[in-house]
């Protein structure tokens, strides 16, 4: 069996034991050096001037959301393909989430989509850099200059990507991460940042993250209790100290899964579309998705789906009236990750393609 990911500690297992055992015999679990050196430490291998450590990736999108600014009733632009914690942190910030639909070959928010969404209420952009390939973040910037509006990245699938070479939240007033335990950079449980080059909004979010509170026992306004833990931060930095070459390996692999699917006719792979992807996920598009899964879990080989329903058509955002999407249904019906991780090996990746190569056999009663 090829599992799709591998989450227990490998040869990192000393170092992480020891960074939590760090922690626990300084006896700081809360807003502690740990985090403190976390946050710097993100913030270079971003290229940011600021990181805030939160609670975990929805918190990070939503706290951006209301130190940039946006404020109850505005209207923010976002991706009707990705996982719905972006357009719920929309929503938390106060703003109504408006799908826009996506670029059939880089999967992300269409520019072009997005210029015809807006209106007099919109505030923001909120694009997603999906599967660890950056949006059009230079055609979406002009969209934003455009109109007047704020930009909130969403790259909590896309730890040290760039796009025109230019890393990933540097484009906007700020962004969001995720450090959920299966993302590029992942903890050992919950954790998320988000990233500034404004001191003004750096200065507000910590604030947000913690109550409010402008200084002890002082609520200035409201907010949440959003913190990374002195553990998690711990765990980070160690594991922050590989994620470059993590990344490189990640690209290999990709590399290794590009060449041998070629020529496959039951899936097409979408084209890298920038050389800074980071392939958070291995996404391609099949068009048989459920006999090609379960062909795969068949031969050995485990799969999964991000994400089967576009946002439009969760029932969580029936109140907003979305808008139709059809580019995106019609990828939520195709797409079809498979097994990427650092330690896949190059006989994984032929084996996954030797499998996807196989006669699909039909199912049961077919």
């Amino acid at each position: 069996m090829i599992p799709f990911l591998r989450l227990t500690p490998g040869a990192d297992r000393p170092a992480i034991d020891a960074a939590v055992a760090r922690v626990i015999d300084r006896g700081w679990f809360i807003l502690g050096p740990e985090l403190e050196a976390f946050e710097s430490e993100f913030a270079a291998a971003s290229g940011a001037r600021h990181a805030v450590g939160v609670g975990n990736g929805t918190d990070a999108l939503a706290i951006a959301l209301r130190a940039a600014g946006i404020a109850p009733g505005d209207e923010v632009i976002t991706s009707p393909l990705s996982a719905a914690y972006s357009a719920l942190a929309i929503m938390m910030a106060g703003g109504r989430p408006v799908f826009a639909d996506i670029d059939p070959l880089r999967l992300t928010l269409d520019p072009a989509a997005a210029t015809a969404a807006v209106t007099s209420r919109t505030a923001a952009i909120l694009p997603v850099h999906l599967y660890g390939q950056a949006a059009d973040m230079p055609a979406i910037t002009q969209v934003a200059e455009r109109h007047g509006l704020a930009v909130i990245e969403d790259c909590c699938q896309a730890h040290l990507a760039t796009c025109a070479g230019r890393p990933v939240g540097s484009f906007g007033a700020a962004s969001g991460y995720s450090f959920y335990p299966t993302k590029n950079l992942g903890a050992l449980g919950d954790g998320g940042a988000l990233t500034t080059n404004d001191d003004g909004i750096a200065e507000r979010a910590r604030r947000l993250r913690n109550g409010g509170q402008s200084e002890r026992y002082r609520h200035a306004e409201f907010g949440v209790n959003s913190r990374l833990d002195e553990i998690q931060a711990a765990i980070l930095r160690q594991r922050l100290q590989g994620l470059r070459e993590a990344t490189s390996r990640r690209r290999d692999i990709a590399a290794l899964y590009r060449a041998a699917l070629e020529r496959i006719d039951v899936l097409t792979v979408p084209p890298e579309m920038d050389e800074g992807h980071v392939y958070h996920l291995f996404a391609v598009l099949a068009h048989d998705r459920g006999s090609l899964q379960r062909h795969l879990l068949a031969q050995g080989v485990e799969t999964l789906v991000h994400y089967p329903i576009p946002l439009p058509r969760q029932p969580a955002f029936a109140s907003e009236d979305p808008a139709e999407c059809p580019i995106a249904d019609r990828i939520c019906d195709q797409v079809l990750s498979l097994p990427l991780y650092p330690g896949l090996t190059p006989a994984a990746v032929a084996q996954v393609a030797a499998a996807a190569a196989m006669p699909l056999q039909p199912a049961k009663g077919d």
